[in-house]
């Protein structure tokens, strides 16, 4: 894929060594949100399966030729494409956002190459996982390189206070960590009020050990004795499926697992369902929740949250107003919530509130990603077109934001 970027705003590299997940929506959201800024998408590997991309505004070094698979060996090994170079340096990029620590290894190099600054996003298990747990090689080279990418960097972004309070222990320089919330399209996740409310209890995250499910199958023993019309609706893939599958028949057979679905068909089951609940947990490698994204979406959908207090995860939940929060593997602690909101319609209808005015106010996308702009103007020294009318907005004495 050529870039093709004829756009007059200046223009900032968004990479990831896989283009581009599906399970990263995040990372899609916030760039188009950008208004200053236009995006283009650099990385390693196009994963044909993954998320549809802007045409003319992405580019990886393997797009799925054989030749392109060799040139990611080789951009892995020493750090740098020609291909991708030259590309990403007629776009005249001001600056780099890599997601991810370990992705920010290849970005420091190319951005070396490019002549210009970057700035890592931290979003969770980049930051949580313990070193001798490393998941793999790409893992083990940025713990090794940590101290330089600390060094080179501009700014770290960490989505959660947590998460930041987890950079300062590992030697991140303070002075360039910033906590920043990606936000949510509250335009897309919003519940339609002619959707009536089934008596369903939705889980949506990857099948692993983090997101708790097991936790949330045996605590629904005791909700479905107590509620038995209350069902188990499961959205998400994982290695964990089988074993999930066995532990549900055991303990509430009325589970339906759905697998992954897109953004859409999420929106529509948080529009049916009565609870959410991912009991997000600290693994044993480690890996921990660094905010939860997906807490706020359900929010936003008048959802009311039942989770454990793990990590980022307090940050994302008002525990006793948008949701109810218990320690780590309190399975009854989970019961004993989940069946109070099935049962106690004043307390439903007062968390389901709060939580969309909670999530319209501090995590609209719109909004956040205006801050996310001041970010990078406080780096490239540009003041973009939005970061003025924010300034505008909240009226600074110079019509300029304070960065």
């Amino acid at each position: 894929m050529a870039l093709d970027v004829t756009d007059s705003r200046p223009v900032v590299v968004i990479y990831k060594d896989k283009l581009l997940p599906k399970s990263q929506t995040f990372v899609l959201a916030q760039a188009e949100a950008l208004q200053g800024y236009v995006p283009v998408y650099a990385g390693a590997q196009f994963l044909p399966d993954g998320l549809s991309l802007p045409y003319g505004r992405w580019m990886a070094v393997n797009e799925g030729s054989r030749w392109g698979r060799v040139q990611q060996e080789a951009f892995y090994r020493w750090g740098s494409s020609p291909k991708l170079v030259q590309a990403l340096a007629q776009a005249k990029p001001a600056l780099m956002h890599c997601h991810f620590g370990p992705d920010g290894v290849r970005a420091m190099h190319l951005a070396k190459k490019l002549g210009v600054p970057f700035l890592v996003t931290f979003h969770g298990y980049d930051a949580t996982i313990t070193p001798e747990f490393a998941p793999d090689w790409r893992h083990r080279l940025f713990i090794r390189q940590r101290s330089v990418l600390a060094q080179r960097a501009a700014k770290f972004v960490a989505v959660s206070k947590y998460i930041k309070s987890r950079l300062l222990d590992q030697g991140f320089p303070e002075e360039k960590v910033v906590v920043h919330y990606i936000g949510v399209d509250t335009d897309f996740f919003r519940a339609d009020a002619s959707v009536a409310r089934e008596p369903i209890v939705l889980f949506v995250g990857r099948l692993v050990e983090k997101k708790g499910c097991e936790y949330l199958l045996r605590a629904m023993a005791r909700v479905q004795a107590a509620c038995p019309d209350v069902r188990l609706v499961v959205i998400g893939e994982g290695p964990l499926r089988t074993k999930l599958e066995r532990l549900a028949q055991q303990n509430c057979p009325n589970t339906t697992f759905l697998g992954a679905k897109p953004p859409k068909d999420v929106r529509e089951w948080m529009n049916r369902a009565s609870v959410f609940c991912v009991p997000s947990t600290t693994a044993n490698n480690g890996d921990q929740e660094g905010f939860g994204l997906v807490f706020a979406e359900a929010q936003a959908m008048g959802l009311p949250v039942v989770s454990f207090a793990s990590a980022g995860v307090p940050e994302a939940v008002a525990n006793g107003s948008t949701g109810f929060l218990v320690p780590e593997r309190d399975e009854e602690g989970l019961a004993r919530n989940i069946t109070m909101l099935f049962t106690d319609s004043y307390v439903w209808q007062r968390c389901s509130a709060a939580g969309v005015a909670r999530v319209r106010s501090e995590f609209n996308l719109r909004k956040q990603t205006g801050l996310l702009e001041e970010i990078y103007a406080s780096i490239t020294g540009e003041i973009s077109q939005s970061v003025v009318q924010r300034a505008l907005q909240i009226g600074t004495p110079s019509g300029v934001a304070v960065l």
